[in-house]
């Protein structure tokens, strides 16, 4: 069966607009386009279209998405396999958070006790799923999933003094890279001393620890901007001076 540009947004739920957009950007071209000029899609531009709107819904960027079904290597049923376990994933974390909001609620109204583990666990949680929507894409492409997915369950692990462990040993790291940064050298004193607060931060999230992987993380921070204006709320630069500190750190 075919559509025009008209009947296929409706069937898609999305509007013309995007379909025009996503065909500009050469990452959905219809089949054809007839005598009259109007965009004709067919049954693989259907398949195409399921898969982009199911990658977007995994928050994955159209760049991205682009590259992925582009690939002569591309899949639609490894896709459509690996889509079903990345929104179980999803949909139990989010009903986790559901279900500590839900108890909190229920305590602000007096109903039942919360206790402090019940709130940190949900804190734990909370933690996991803001940290997915930000940097999960880049980071499960950088690191591959398997070292997401165990970062992820050691800190879901954590007891509640290695979690506020952890946290003080963020905020020290932003600290002492403040304080590092008035030395104007990376490979100063008070800068190896923040490279080492900082790996000591990371063993907390990481099963292991490499030299690589922390210069290749150090590398990301100003690379990725969204890395970069969070150390660079400590003073602009922050973030390539962390950097240089790490790289001098790690000898890589």
């Amino acid at each position: 069966m075919e559509y025009t540009i008209k009947s296929l947004s409706q069937i898609a739920g999305i509007s013309t607009r995007t379909l025009r957009y996503y065909d500009e950007i050469g990452l959905l071209k219809p089949a054809r386009v007839n005598s009259s000029g109007y965009r004709i899609y067919g049954k693989k531009e259907v398949e195409l279209l399921q898969q982009i709107l199911i990658y977007r819904e995994l928050e994955v960027s159209l760049e991205d998405i682009k590259q992925i079904i582009s690939s002569p290597s591309f899949d639609i049923k490894g896709a459509l396999e690996e889509h079903r376990a990345n929104l179980l994933a999803k949909r139990n974390r989010i009903d986790m958070i559901i279900q500590n909001v839900d108890k909190t609620l229920e305590e602000t109204k007096g109903r039942v006790r919360m206790s402090d583990k019940d709130r940190f666990e949900g804190l734990k949680q909370k933690m996991v799923e803001e940290n997915e929507q930000k940097y999960g894409e880049e980071l499960r492409q950088k690191y591959g999933e398997d070292t997401i997915d165990q970062s992820n369950k050691k800190l879901l692990k954590m007891t509640e003094a290695e979690f506020t462990e952890a946290e003080r040993l963020g905020e020290e790291v932003l600290e002492r890279l403040k304080e590092a940064m008035k030395t104007g050298d990376p490979q100063s004193a008070a800068a190896q001393m923040t490279a080492e607060l900082h790996k000591r931060w990371l063993t907390f999230y990481w099963n292991s620890y490499s030299k690589e992987a922390h210069a290749n993380l150090a590398r990301m921070y100003v690379d990725d901007e969204r890395f970069t204006a969070y150390y660079d709320k400590v003073e602009q630069g922050a973030a390539v001076f962390l950097r240089d500190a790490i790289l001098h750190y790690t000898s890589l």
